[in-house]
């Protein structure tokens, strides 16, 4: 017996719920439970990110190709890293190269590790033809400025004995003299955009050390050693460049790569969610649709200030489609997530039997809020 389709598309477009579900096996689940219950319904995946880790898992379920870089990871190791690649496109995430995933045996590295990684990864993608980069930043275990991203692509940080820099923010200290190198001639004819889901300046009470390092590991001295390294780094790049954005929104970001992004890659910084939605082509996806699925981890107050489901549920709106989301937990209240945009609010911890379920039967859980949403938004034809 074939069955009807029902006018009107349905997109999922979560990000990924951290810890349980990836962006993509969050659509798939979702998209199965709501087939369950509607049949009929064509379900379209498009699962997103905000610019932070998933990134890259969300630019090749959008139909890049991987490209696969063994580089060096935040302590100098080497790790297997990736970018993708469509055309002349390259999506980098940062987390690949320089993320806390990538610290050996989780052990933190505060004052030593760095973004040299993320550097060969630009590199790499130039060299595979790409001439715009749209860079994610988002779970670094860094805090060197972009230091280590900028020495990779040819510029020369040196001590005053003439000494090469070594890595990380407590080095920066040291710094005496930046000579550009062949960085200007390395991103001739390349437009490099960075996906900032923060507006965090380098320096001060909101700056990349006092809000983002003590997540890295660093505590006590540690903080004032990173936080003195940074501001140098910004008198020697003032000095040098005559460029001055340490207070810029989103200098702060990663650890800094955006400072250095900003002044030394000529780089655009635009929100996470939106860039990424226009490289997936949400616009085209939602046009038709009957109703919009997104979701993470947690929605909470976060949520509201530029994470992926909000950003979901900002183009759905402004394209006149209702929009439904689901989440591990929701700690909202419904006057607030109403007002984010949603018509609808789903929590994994609602549909399970027992404490923890949610995070350990995510899967199973993320299908039945498929269903259930089904039924409630999707029977009203």
């Amino acid at each position: 017996m074939s069955v009807t389709p029902v006018q009107g598309h349905v997109v999922v477009a979560p990000d990924k719920f951290k810890g349980t579900l990836t962006a993509a096996e969050a659509a798939a689940r979702l998209a199965a439970g709501i087939h369950r219950v509607a049949p009929g319904v064509e379900v379209r995946q498009l699962p997103v990110a905000d610019g932070g880790e998933g990134t890259l898992d969300a630019a090749l379920a959008a139909g890049f190709t991987r490209i696969p870089a063994k580089v060096s990871g935040p302590t100098g190791l080497p790790v297997d890293a990736a970018f993708a690649l469509r055309g002349d496109l390259a999506v980098i995430e940062l987390a690949q190269a320089a993320g806390l995933a990538r610290l050996p045996g989780g052990r933190t590295a505060p004052l030593a590790a760095g973004t040299y990684g993320v550097g060969r990864l630009i590199g790499r993608a130039i060299g595979a033809g790409a001439r715009r980069i749209v860079l994610g930043l988002g779970g670094s275990a860094s805090t060197d400025g972009g230091a280590g991203l900028v020495q990779a692509l040819g510029v020369g940080l040196y001590d005053e004995d003439g000494a090469e820099l070594p890595p990380g923010g407590a080095a920066l200290r040291r710094l005496h003299r930046l000579e550009p190198g062949s960085l200007a001639d390395t991103l001739s004819g390349v437009e490099i955009t960075v996906a900032c889901d923060v507006d965090n300046p380098l320096l001060g009470p909101r700056g990349a050390t006092a809000v983002y390092a003590p997540q890295k590991g660093a505590e006590g001295v540690e903080l004032a050693l990173l936080e003195a390294g940074l501001t140098h780094w910004a008198d020697v790049v003032r000095e040098t460049t005559g460029r001055e954005v340490r207070d810029a929104p989103g200098a702060g970001a990663a650890g800094g790569v955006g400072f250095a992004a900003l002044a030394l890659l000529g780089a655009t910084m635009r929100p996470g969610i939106e860039l990424l939605l226009d490289l997936l082509g949400f616009d085209e996806a939602v046009r038709g649709a009957r109703l919009v699925v997104t979701g993470e981890g947690c929605l909470d107050e976060q949520t509201l200030h530029g994470k992926a489901p909000a950003g979901v549920a900002a183009a759905a709106t402004r394209a006149g489609v209702p929009v439904a989301a689901v989440a591990g937990r929701v700690d909202l209240p419904e006057s607030a997530w109403r007002r984010a945009g949603f018509i609808a609010a789903y929590a994994l911890g609602d549909l399970a039997e027992q404490p923890g379920d949610s995070l350990t039967r995510a899967a199973e859980l993320a299908e039945r809020a498929g269903e259930r949403l089904a039924g409630e938004l999707l029977a009203r034809a």
